[in-house]
């Protein structure tokens, strides 16, 4: 009997690790899906974009298992294509802020990552759609998008980069208008969260369920700048949803206009919408990830 096939897409990219690390991961994964008599394939990713057609390519070829080594970019690119298959997605996480990582708890030491991954059984959660890009963990808009298209900018990644920015960021930005499900709305952030956050332990949606077949919809409304330490370490401590300036609801569809062009991102991706129209959506029960 044939061993079963598993692959590992790598982002060679991705976060902060060197050529040198990730070589080393390479060779670790080939090593031990070899020892639990695995037929294994590891290939880097040359463009964007290259993940997901590497991923759908797996699936016509019967592969029951495949890992991502990167970050929550290369993560979506992966899993966007492995929706609603019987393909099962092993995260090793190497990124900048590897939000569904930790949500879902997996180790953020590689190796022990693609152990987890090798080893772990096929969970079932969802994901979600804005305007049809899908995200796992978290899209949206306001001034996490507005991070998020200053961030792709930058030469240098990583947590210290991240903060930088948003720092900077932080007094330039001016909240917009929104008119969302019919209710128009100042909004500091809106964020539609499968995950409870963003990464790095930063958690706008602290009681989100990633299998409950609803999205936590939550709203920043703008606030002092004085209050923005504050609020930034709700975010780290997991209690945001105590602020005043904070609400959220369970959702399964909303849809956004506003009078201009929209910044918005999933799972960090930059995205821009000339409309100014958004439509979110979620997919119960669409992904499998090994846990």
């Amino acid at each position: 009997m044939a061993s079963p096939a598993v692959l590992a897409i790598i982002n060679p990219l991705s976060g902060t690790a060197s050529p040198a690390v990730k070589t080393r991961l390479h060779d670790y994964f080939l090593r031990q899906a070899e020892a639990l008599d695995y037929a294994p394939e590891a290939v880097m990713t040359e463009y964007p974009g290259h993940a997901t057609e590497l991923a759908k390519a797996a699936i016509q070829r019967g592969v029951t298992r495949v890992l991502a080594i990167g970050g929550d970019g290369t993560v979506n690119e992966t899993a966007r294509a492995l929706r609603q298959s019987g393909t099962a997605l092993g995260i090793v996480p190497i990124g900048s802020g590897n939000g569904l990582a930790r949500h879902l708890k997996i180790p953020l030491n590689p190796t022990q990552a693609i152990d987890k991954a090798l080893k772990g059984r096929p969970v079932v959660i969802d994901s979600g759609l804005i305007n049809e890009h899908p995200f796992f963990c978290t899209a949206g808009l306001g001034f996490e998008a507005y991070v998020a298209h200053l961030f792709a900018q930058q030469p240098v990644r990583g947590l210290p980069t991240y903060i930088r920015t948003a720092y900077q960021a932080f007094w330039r930005y001016k909240p917009g208008r929104y008119v969302l499900d019919g209710e128009e709305k100042a909004l500091f952030s809106l964020t539609f969260a499968n995950a409870g956050q963003f990464g790095n332990g930063v958690w706008v949606a602290p009681t989100a369920n990633i299998a409950d077949g609803r999205l936590e919809q939550c709203e920043v409304s703008p606030f002092p700048k004085h209050l923005a330490g504050l609020l930034t370490w709700r975010l780290f401590n997991r209690s945001i949803n105590r602020s005043a300036y904070w609400s959220g609801r369970p959702v399964t569809t909303a849809t956004v206009q506003a009078d201009e062009p929209l910044l918005i991102h999933a799972d960090g991706e930059p995205l821009t919408v000339p409309t100014g129209r958004v439509e979110v959506r979620v997919l119960p029960g669409s992904s499998l990830v090994l846990l």
